[in-house]
């Protein structure tokens, strides 16, 4: 199996222009103070009581007034004014966005490989490759240290994310951000048939046929083993994003149709720059 997640954040350089992901660094940094002043105010309060009333009362305001400033630094505004071709087309992105938001599962491919023996083949339903994957989710909502006029296309997998604005594609690990531009992103998408595991198989798919976990050289079972489970086989759509940087996400979607859509979407984004 080998590893098909690319590059790290911190290992790719951003191709965006401007402080955005500068301040988000920053902001996603910024350490609480107002909670540690606040619970120390209360415990030293509550030792010298009673004036310990007098240390609340006058804390309360210096409190409050941290609260708003920690508020502040760790969030960044960006405010878009998007017109013309670029709105329609970042209209066509949130509308086709459903398809992903509406699927039943979404999946990230993080390791894939070939199967290079018989006995691999035989003992691996007769698949031809195997892979890796890992729970992902779509929404409509940006990265929690961004406040926005827009609403934001995500991919979300764990402490990862992919965000697409209307001028960029931000990436987040963890509280690391960076971010590159549509011109750097390459976009593609196909469906595939994929042998699934028993149980229940996504509602939102369709069915092509079905194989057995040890099957023989011909496909039909393999008879020396006595569990032997029939799987199914459904057709799903992968969403590859990747560019020269190193970033590397294969999206699999229990829709089969819900990959091309969104593929052909984002590769009909405009050239123009859009304003901020």
């Amino acid at each position: 199996m080998t590893d098909v997640t690319g590059a790290t954040v911190l290992e790719m350089q951003p191709t965006g222009h401007g402080e955005v992901v500068r301040q988000l660094n920053a902001a996603a940094r910024h350490f609480a103070w107002a909670w540690v002043v606040t619970i120390s105010a209360l415990i030293l309060g509550a030792i010298v009581m009673p004036w310990g009333l007098v240390i609340w009362a006058a804390a309360m305001p210096i409190c409050w007034w941290m609260f708003l400033r920690d508020a502040a630094k760790r969030r960044v505004v960006l405010f878009y004014d998007v017109n013309d071709d670029a709105a329609a087309w970042y209209e066509s992105v949130l509308g086709a966005w459903e398809w992903f938001t509406g699927a039943q599962n979404l999946w990230r491919i993080t390791a894939s490989g070939d199967v290079q023996s018989l006995y691999q083949h035989k003992t691996n339903a007769g698949a031809s490759a195997l892979v890796r994957r890992v729970a992902a989710s779509a929404a409509l909502t940006g990265p929690t240290h961004l406040a926005t006029n827009v609403a934001v296309p995500s991919l979300n997998v764990g402490k990862s994310s992919l965000y697409f604005l209307p001028d960029r594609v931000l990436i987040r690990e963890g509280k690391d951000y960076v971010d590159l531009t549509y011109r750097h992103l390459s976009v593609h998408a196909d469906r595939r048939q994929f042998i699934e595991s028993p149980g229940a198989t996504p509602r939102d798919s369709v069915k092509v046929g079905e194989t057995w976990q040890y099957v023989n050289k011909k496909g039909g079972p393999d008879r020396r083993f006595a569990n032997n489970p029939l799987l199914p086989i459904m057709m799903y759509s992968n969403l590859y994003l990747s560019n020269h940087l190193g970033l590397s996400w294969q999206i699999q979607c229990s829709r089969p149709d819900a990959a091309p859509v969104v593929g052909q979407v984002l590769n009909r984004m405009p050239l123009a720059e859009m304003s901020r």
